[in-house]
């Protein structure tokens, strides 16, 4: 066991508790800005499938069910713009971060292969290249890497922290690229539905991929959009050879997605309205702290998409924790994503309204 754990970097967030405690202290409260938790409630339509799905005693599939089948690729079809999508195109993960973590492992990755991610990014993707012994690879460009032994490229668009977002020609260029190569491409979408001024476009696109998902896999959450971390409903979506390979391998782990999760999964993919009313809460939370961040003496770079704010006052980024935490608000250090955000801070806007309120007034 400890030699597994050797391979992991320290967990960063316990690097963050002292200055929690700090923020604590604040005689009105911590605002804690540091996670992109949801707070809001669970979508009623999306409790009342959960509950009437309840009386589950049997075991569930991994594949899922096929009404969850059918929510996805329709999902897909609609939101997505992927045409093509079908049954085999898709599989049910028990939350994200557990299949980005554990994804080389399952490829069959190990020594002497590489997996490639953004240079500031979600620190899972080292995690997942390290459990398997394979080599870490950060990019700027990923077109730039050297493609021998390259055997997993992730994309991440919106962006983990920053907001980022890949534009649909830049997309184009990449996985042209990786095809070329024989490169498997997994694009971490999570935050897709997010975008406040640029329009996120998934890999699946048609006009992306040409209709077809040969060496492509996008990842998606319910956790953001529905409020559904709580829940670890999840989805993969892509190249139906990888996806059956990945079947075959997560039936005999036993990865399955409960029962009343798949239903509950199937309401929220099947409503529109909820994401949209979740969107606007988001939308004025963001708003109000950028301005008050603004106003402080921050900038803000990229943001465009997502659940977060990537700002900076052009000093080392835990001297800006401890500015913020003597305020009694909590956010992110830079370094967490990678040594290029070492300036940097991501401040999260889904705090409640009157947390963000609180913020807004400290910050002033």
């Amino acid at each position: 066991m400890a030699a597994v754990s050797a391979r992991l970097p320290v967990f960063p967030w316990d690097k963050l508790e002292p200055y929690k405690k700090t923020a604590a202290a604040h005689p009105d409260g911590i605002v804690d800005l540091s996670v992109g938790t949801p707070v809001d409630p669970v979508p009623q339509l999306i409790q009342d499938a959960l509950v009437a799905a309840a009386d589950s005693p049997g075991y569930p599939t991994v594949w899922g069910t096929p009404a969850l089948r059918d929510a996805i690729t329709g999902w897909l079809r609609g939101r997505l713009g992927a045409s093509a999508a079908g049954h085999r195109n898709v599989l049910p993960v028990v939350g994200s971060k557990e299949l980005v973590a554990w994804l080389p492992t399952q490829l069959g990755l190990g020594a002497g292969d590489k997996v490639a991610y953004p240079r500031l990014a979600y620190p899972t993707y080292e995690v997942g290249a390290r459990l398997c012994g394979a080599e870490a690879v950060v990019y700027d460009d990923p077109t730039e890497l050297d493609p021998a032994g390259l055997k997993l490229l992730w994309l991440n668009s919106p962006s983990n922290p920053t907001g980022k977002v890949i534009a649909k020609d830049e997309l184009v260029r990449i996985v042209a690229w990786a095809r070329q190569h024989g490169i498997l491409v997994f694009s971490d979408e999570c935050y897709l539905e997010l975008g406040w001024e640029a329009e996120p476009v998934s890999v699946l696109h048609d006009d992306v991929c040409g209709g077809s998902y040969e060496g492509l896999v996008a990842v998606h959450s319910l956790s953001k959009r529905s409020n559904l971390a709580g829940y670890r409903a999840a989805f993969i979506a892509g190249d139906a050879d990888v996806l059956g390979e990945l079947l075959e391998i997560r039936k005999h782990g036993g990865m399955m997605t409960p029962a009343p999760v798949q239903a509950a999964t199937v309401a929220a993919l099947g409503d529109d309205a909820h994401v949209e009313e979740q969107r606007a809460r988001y939308a004025a939370r963001r708003e109000a702290l950028r301005t008050a961040l603004e106003a402080h003496g921050f900038r803000i770079e990229h943001s465009e998409a997502s659940l977060y704010l990537w700002v900076t006052r052009d000093e080392p980024c835990w001297d800006t924790v401890a500015h913020l935490a003597a305020l009694g608000i909590l956010v992110a250090p830079g370094d967490f994503y990678g040594e290029a955000g070492a300036q940097y801070v991501r401040v999260a806007f889904t705090a409640t309204d009157e947390r963000v309120a609180a913020a807004v007034k400290r910050l002033a």
